[in-house]
């Protein structure tokens, strides 16, 4: 039951969400996975797919900077836009004690054009990954 995700975000993102989650969700920790995996916030710098990363994008951009190694690429298509992402954290850091910073590129191929942003994020005490300008 998926009743832990806002009603107004609509089946797309809940889509999204249960296929990134999957693993997660059975296990009794479910819930708590649910409601603290980060999103990213703020505005990601450079080409047009950083002005139009989309609520979904967020989501799984920040799902990625949370539970996946660095290095390692995580792939997903916007089921509604079609456009194909890679998301990979490529450095990991504390600026200070309790603050996790993540370096991570973001490739998008839209209408067969790749485009590639990096972006610098570091995580709130709220869960949520915020964009460092």
């Amino acid at each position: 039951h998926h009743s832990t995700f806002p009603r107004n975000q609509g089946k797309v993102i809940g889509g999204v969400i249960e296929a990134v989650l999957g693993s997660t969700v059975g296990d009794g920790r479910g819930k708590v996975v649910a409601t603290t995996i980060g999103t990213l916030v703020g505005a990601i710098a450079g080409g047009s797919i950083g002005k139009r990363l989309d609520e979904a994008a967020r989501l799984k951009t920040g799902h990625t900077l949370e539970t996946v190694r660095t290095g390692v690429s995580s792939e997903w298509v916007n089921p509604v836009t079609g456009t194909n992402y890679a998301i990979a954290p490529t450095l990991t850091y504390e600026p200070d004690a309790g603050t996790l910073c993540r370096e991570f590129t973001i490739d998008a191929e839209i209408g067969g054009n790749t485009e590639q942003v990096y972006g610098t994020a570091c995580r709130q005490t709220d869960g949520s990954w915020k964009m460092q300008s």
